[in-house]
């Protein structure tokens, strides 16, 4: 399954991501800037917001009860498509995926 990251100046960065794995440590993985990813996945920081592109938007789910507040606490802007990328695990209906990397 790929995903694909767009980051702010444009350039993109494709990567094949397992099933199962969280886009947070896909992006780790495959050396994408600014998603650090500081807590793990923990839901503790922020670190690894990113936007997902309008046409994904509905198939990574709904913002999840304690993934809310830690979006207002993100450096760059909330937006309605904002996301913790360590809350989007990789499946095959997001085969495809396409995540835009915030302006830090």
């Amino acid at each position: 399954m790929k995903a694909t990251w767009i980051l702010p100046d444009g350039h993109e960065i494709s990567a094949e991501v397992p099933e199962g794995l969280n886009m947070m440590q896909a992006a780790v993985a495959n050396n994408i800037p600014n998603v650090v990813g500081e807590c793990g996945g923990n839901l503790s920081c922020a670190t690894c917001h990113v936007y997902v592109d309008e046409a994904w938007a509905a198939k990574t789910g709904d913002v999840g009860d304690f993934e809310d507040p830690m979006l207002d606490v993100a450096e760059a802007e909330r937006r309605p498509t904002s996301r913790l990328s360590c809350q989007i695990k990789m499946s095959p209906a997001l085969d495809g995926l396409v995540l835009i990397v915030p302006q830090p």
